[in-house]
C-alpha cells in the first residue's frame, strides 16, 4: 500500500533531522544531541558539564573549558552500541543538565561545595550523572553527593571507583584543599568511597618521589601500576576488576592522562615516557564493568586549547562517555 502524503512528509523530516543532527557545526549544541532540561525528574541518565580548574592548582587552568570542547562535537557520537546491541538514546531517559554554576570560580572550596549541592538534587530525584570537567577535584564534589549515609541511588552504601588518584603527603595543592588530587583521600575519611573496592589502574609517570603511591596503599586501594598492567594480559585485568567491586554502587572517573598522548594530546599533565592506554585498551577496560551498578561517571583533565587541529582528545573523551551511558542503559535495560 502507498504511503499517504502525510506520512512521506514525517519520514522525509525524520530523515532530514537525522542527517542534520550528525553535523556537529549545526543546531544548538548540547551533550550528544539531547534535550536540554534544568530538572533532574524523571530522567535515568543526568549528562552534567562542570567547568571548574580551580582545584588543579598549577599553570594549567583552562580545563574549564572541557566541558563546552566535548559538547561540541559530540553530536557526530550519538551513535547505536554496536558491541551491546543497543540504543542508549531510545531505551532510557536522557537529558542535558547544562553546567553547574560557579560564582565563586576562583575559590575551589566553595566551587566543590557548588558541586556537591547540585549533585545532591540529581541524587535525590534518582537520575545517574555521567559529567565532564573540568579537572579532577570535581570528582569530589560529585562523590561528596553520592555515596555514603543518606543518598538515594547509592542506597546509604559507600561506592566503589574504577581508576583513581589519592594525595596525602600535604594538606593543600598550592592552596586548594580539596584538590584534583585530594579527593580520593577525603572522600574516603568522610565515608562516602570504600577504597578496598576501589581498582586504580595505569598509574604511570616520573614522579617526584618514590612513595607517591604510599597513600593508595594505606588507604587499602587496589592498584595497578602501568608497568604492572603491561605485564600481564588485558584480559587477566578485565577478570580481575569486576572480581574485586562485585556488588557495591560503582563509580567510574576517567582521567584523561591515561591515555596515551597520541589520541589524547591535550590533558593537563602529559606523561609521554612511558605509553598509555590506546583506545582498544580503554574501551575493553570500561566493558570490564558490564553488568555491574554503575551509578554515575565522569572524564576529566581535558585541556582543549592544546588539542590538536581534528579535536582528538575531545573525541576520545567522547568516545568513553559514551561508553558509560551505554554501559548504564545496558544494565537498566529499559524498552
Amino acid at each position: 500500500m502507498a504511503l499517504a502524503t502525510s506520512e512521506k512528509q514525517i519520514m522525509s523530516k525524520e530523515h532530514d533531522r537525522a542527517m542534520m543532527e550528525n553535523l556537529y557545526w549545526w543546531g544548538v549544541p548540547t551533550l550528544f544531541r539531547t534535550d536540554h532540561k534544568t530538572d533532574p525528574s524523571g530522567l535515568d541518565v543526568a549528562l552534567v558539564r562542570v567547568p571548574h580548574s580551580g582545584g588543579n592548582g598549577t599553570t594549567e587552568r583552562d580545563q574549564h573549558l572541557g566541558p563546552r570542547a566535548l559538547r561540541n562535537v559530540s553530536a557526530v557520537q550519538r551513535r547505536v552500541h554496536m558491541n551491546f546491541g543497543i540504543d542508549p538514546w531510545k531505551m532510557l531517559e536522557i537529558a542535558d543538565l547544562g553546567d553547574v554554576p560557579f560564582p565563586e570560580a576562583n575559590d575551589n572550596e566553595a566551587s566543590i561545595q557548588r558541586i556537591t549541592d547540585f549533585y545532591q538534587t540529581i541524587d535525590k530525584a534518582g537520575a545517574r550523572p555521567i559529567s565532564v570537567g573540568g579537572d579532577h577535584s570535581i570528582t569530589g564534589g560529585i562523590l561528596q553527593a553520592l555515596g555514603g549515609k543518606g543518598t538515594n541511588i547509592a542506597k546509604g552504601e559507600k561506592i566503589a571507583l574504577l581508576h583513581t588518584d589519592v594525595f596525602t603527603s600535604v594538606d593543600h595543592f598550592l592552596g586548594a584543599k580539596k584538590s584534583a588530587a585530594h579527593w580520593g583521600a577525603y572522600l574516603a575519611d568522610q565515608g562516602h568511597i570504600d577504597p578496598t573496592k576501589s581498582v586504580q589502574i595505569g598509574l604511570r609517570g616520573n614522579p617526584r618521589t618514590l612513595d607517591w603511591l604510599q597513600g593508595s596503599y594505606d588507604y587499602g586501594y587496589n592498584v595497578v601500576t602501568m608497568a604492572e598492567y603491561r605485564a600481564k594480559a588485558l584480559e587477566h585485568w578485565v577478570e580481575m576488576i569486576p572480581d574485586v567491586i562485585g556488588d557495591t554502587p560503582l563509580y567510574i572517573t576517567f582521567d584523561l592522562d591515561c591515555l596515551d598522548p597520541t589520541i589524547a594530546p591535550s590533558v593537563s599533565n602529559l606523561e609521554p615516557g612511558e605509553q598509555g592506554f590506546l583506545m582498544g585498551e580503554t574501551i575493553a577496560l570500561l566493558r570490564s564493568v558490564r553488568g555491574l551498578n554503575i551509578i554515575g561517571g565522569d572524564i576529566a583533565c581535558m585541556m582543549p586549547t592544546k588539542d590538536s587541529r581534528n579535536q582528538i582528545t575531545a573525541l576520545s573523551a567522547g568516545s568513553v562517555m559514551f561508553e558509560m551511558i551505554s554501559l548504564i542503559a545496558d544494565k537498566l535495560g529499559k524498552s
